[in-house]
């Protein structure tokens, strides 16, 4: 049988169209041989892979800390992956080993047979071989790649749905107006769910009426000014040693309610031993890397630089980039244009436009920083793992 590296090289990574009935087909050939762990689903435009991972650590971290009880397991499905694809598929505070990701990889293969994991789009087969790793864990955080609705991720029942800030993007895909993109993520939950703190008040009118029409129970989550069994989250302290910006601050917030919610318990120093790769990650004393490429990401990292940086940036061609360029330039002294390999890359001389119409200096990346400046990457995953790999940082 073709090994799981080769077979994903055979597929796409993205289609113009899709059946979102296969996955299902797919899921009811698969579920009666696996089991499925009480299941958290993440839905959003921003922060859902930085809130699934805390919420992931959070309840892996507790058994590593001496509490008490029979072991507890925990899965968290993210995607895209920057270096690796084994980043997307984190089990027991690891990525999967090859091993373990080919041992899942023969065993789903077998039970789809060949007909239909061919068939299976990227996102969708690596969905499944997530099921397949997860199966004995007792918790699994499955986080949604696009929409919601019409997901891959969305064929399993789940016992809480949390919503991250939902903001405009992929508009050919989720609609041109918050409303119906809030909408088509929304229509994913079950029966709980937690809404983040959201940007647009529409999104908290939206997830009233989706859960009063599916008989489910909402709860909006607190701020970071909350309280958390009487007590302060203590996130604040926390988040300062760590170099975290408010962003983070909501996000592990949202992440400790929701595991209020499932009456998983956790301690909140534990997210001290906690690492986001690419999430205003500090890479280095004068570099931080982050994956954000909407407007929405780029309010908060412009919120969250005290001091004006070189962006190092490009840009995949379905995001508002020029939007993205405005909204920091308060922060950028200049811009370093780096190149990106994806089907889905905007052009160079679209890049230059938009600088030229925001009114920032620019350069080519040269590979080549300054220990005097400050750097910030960002622009999409792309961006980061291109960065990464020229520099070797």
């Amino acid at each position: 049988m073709i090994s799981l590296e080769a077979f994903l090289n055979q597929k796409p990574l993205y289609y113009k169209e899709i059946d979102h009935q296969r996955v299902h087909v797919a899921y009811r050939m698969l579920k009666p041989y696996i089991r499925r762990p009480k299941t958290v689903h993440i839905v959003g435009t921003n922060g859902k892979g930085s809130t699934g991972r805390m919420i992931a650590h959070l309840a892996y971290e507790r058994v590593r800390s001496g509490e008490k009880g029979a072991a507890f397991s925990v899965g968290h499905f993210s995607s895209p992956h920057i270096l690796k694809f084994n980043e997307r598929i984190w089990l027991n505070g690891s990525n999967s080993s090859d091993e373990i990701l080919e041992t899942a990889h023969q065993r789903l293969f077998a039970i789809l047979g060949k007909e239909m994991s061919d068939a299976l789009s990227y996102f969708e087969y690596t969905t499944l071989l997530a099921f397949v790793v997860f199966e004995k864990c007792d918790l699994m955080v499955l986080e949604a790649g696009l929409g919601g609705e019409f997901d891959a991720t969305n064929v399993c029942d789940k016992e809480l749905s949390v919503v991250t800030p939902i903001g405009i993007d992929h508009q050919a895909f989720l609609g041109e107006t918050i409303e119906e993109i809030a909408g088509t993520k929304i229509r994913s939950i079950q029966k709980r769910v937690l809404l983040a703190p959201q940007p647009y008040p529409e999104v908290l009118e939206i997830a009233k009426q989706i859960a009063n029409n599916v008989g489910a129970s909402l709860v909006v989550a607190q701020n970071r000014e909350g309280t958390h069994k009487g007590h302060p989250y203590g996130v604040k302290e926390l988040a300062k040693a760590k170099g975290w910006p408010e962003y983070l601050i909501e996000n592990a917030t949202v992440a400790m309610r929701a595991l209020d919610i499932l009456k998983i318990p956790y301690e909140v120093d534990d997210l001290r031993t906690l690492e986001l790769f690419g999430r205003f990650y500090a890479l280095t004393p004068h570099v931080r890397i982050d994956v954000g490429h909407n407007p929405l990401a780029a309010k908060a990292i412009e919120k969250a630089l005290d001091d004006k940086v070189i962006l190092i940036y490009n840009s995949l061609d379905d995001k508002a980039y020029e939007e993205v360029l405005c909204i920091l330039k308060p922060k950028v002294k200049r811009v370093e244009i780096i190149p990106i390999h994806s089907q889905r890359a905007t052009t160079l001389e679209k890049i230059e436009a938009a600088l030229k119409n925001v009114n920032i200096e620019y350069t080519n990346f040269e590979e080549k920083l300054d220990p005097k400046e400050k750097y910030l990457v960002f622009g999409s995953f792309y961006v980061v793992e291109e960065f990464l790999k020229r520099t070797k940082l």
